[in-house]
């Protein structure tokens, strides 16, 4: 049986990839996928199924998906610090979402994993020097460099350990206390006080009411100590992704052990291609991300593909339309879906169809356009009559100028005072706690 899984989860090497690095010793890459594949999981079966449960209650409208975290994870960037600050500004997101919309909310950080990153052109060219491009810290560094830029197979065992002690940490602020509803006034500690920092304090003071109110009527409050927290990344680097695939020794199924969720990007969900082919093998519930040119057709011919059972809570569809394409570009697919019989879970990416590029050169969002593609998602699925299920956002826990606008008002010159991410500009701590206020408010419209 062994055997017969590896050949089916191998049949994506027969087949045509895309966005993979141009390793200089393939002997090399093969023998660390073999140290990777023979490492512990960094997940576990169990935890897996645990989450397809959720995504099955959100896709049903009675739960919600909050995604967050960084662009491209960075090596230097796993520190302590870092970690908690992201998972206090996804924990604060949450409460929000469920205090203010009556909902169960599905925590899941964009971490863990998220190193490798996809790239419109293989090189990059500054000057008259062309270098290939920056594909991630798992694969080669950011530096302009010969040396930095050369893809080293040696980053992919950086990015397993790296991705392990990311873990450890989640898990312990998540399980060992620091998660504590009752506690929701210290995750604002740290954060410089603004007027999001200021709304969330008073919903936190409406929160400890309403918990010394059920204390005192004698509630048992064991699960407000801790919250479930996924991880989920892109899964596109394949000699990660393969060797973290390992077979589930309860069921016999195979499952991808780097992550909870994993997703199908853009430019890698061709139908018959690697990536498809391989996701299409997995246990894991999965993502694709759907940009404006997406036909009913293809959405149709994915779900075929990658969730021929119609299974609860197996497939996401990540929709990343852009503020100006959404309200046009999304109600056919809704449409077309709602009548196949299929329900998958809808989240919305207000993020990756919202970039644009200042005269000085920095690749930045402007906040309003992110907010009116989030409020374009809920009336696409107004109309339609179907449930907007989740978001996925680019954001970090600290205080950066990556993105315009926000209560900062940050501007064009503003952008230079804390610019730090490497590929994509992320929604500082808070401009996210304003995003989920908006969210909120448009989950009580429904």
């Amino acid at each position: 049986m062994p055997q017969q899984h590896d050949a089916e989860l191998d049949a994506w090497r027969t087949l045509s990839i895309k966005q993979q690095p141009e390793w200089p010793d393939a002997d090399q890459v093969a023998a660390i996928s073999q140290q990777i594949a023979a490492l512990p999981p960094l997940v576990f079966a169990g935890e897996v199924d645990n989450l397809r449960d959720r995504l099955a209650r959100a896709a049903s409208g009675n739960a919600f998906l909050l995604q967050g975290g960084d662009c491209a994870e960075t090596f230097a960037g796993a520190t302590a610090e870092q970690i908690r600050n992201r998972i206090k500004t996804v924990l604060q997101m949450a409460v929000v979402l469920t205090y203010g919309a009556s909902m169960p909310v599905v925590k899941m950080g964009r971490m863990a994993g998220q190193f490798a990153k996809p790239r419109s052109s293989d090189t990059e060219t500054r000057g008259d020097v062309t270098l290939p491009a920056y594909r991630g810290d798992i694969v080669n560094g950011y530096d302009f460099t010969e040396g930095s830029r050369q893809p080293d197979p040696g980053r992919l065992l950086q990015g397993y350990h790296t991705a392990s002690s990311t873990l450890n940490l989640i898990r312990a602020f998540t399980q060992g206390g620091f998660a504590d509803l009752r506690e929701v006034h210290s995750w604002n500690r740290g954060f410089a006080q603004n007027p999001a920092n200021q709304r969330y304090e008073r919903m936190a003071a409406e929160i400890d009411r309403a918990i010394k109110f059920m204390e005192a009527a004698g509630a048992d409050f064991e699960e407000l100590k801790r919250v479930e927290f996924f991880t989920g990344h892109e899964g596109l680097l394949m000699d990660y992704e393969r060797p973290m695939t390992r077979i589930d020794s309860r069921t016999n199924n195979p499952y991808n052990t780097s992550a909870h969720f994993l997703w199908i990007g853009e430019r890698t969900r061709d139908l018959d291609e690697a990536h498809v082919d391989y996701f299409s093998r997995i246990r894991n519930p999965i993502g694709v991300k759907l940009g404006p040119t997406t036909t009913p057709e293809t959405a149709l011919k994915l779900i075929d593909k990658l969730d021929p059972n119609r299974e609860p809570g197996r497939l996401t569809f990540i929709t990343r339309m852009g503020a100006g394409k959404i309200r046009e570009a999304l109600p056919p697919l809704l449409q077309a879906v709602r009548d196949s019989g299929a329900t998958p879970l809808w989240v919305t990416d207000p993020m990756h169809g919202n970039g644009i590029t200042t005269p000085t050169g920095y690749k930045t969002r402007r906040f309003d356009d992110v907010v009116d593609e989030v409020r374009g998602f809920f009336e696409a699925h107004r109309a339609v009559g179907t449930f907007p299920g989740g978001i996925h956002v680019e954001l970090t826990g600290d205080d950066v100028t990556e993105c315009l606008g926000g209560s900062e008002q940050i501007d064009e010159q503003g952008l230079a005072t804390r610019y730090e991410s490497l590929c994509d500009p992320r929604l500082n701590h808070m401009q996210s706690l304003e995003l989920a206020f908006l969210v909120a408010e448009e989950l009580e419209k429904r």
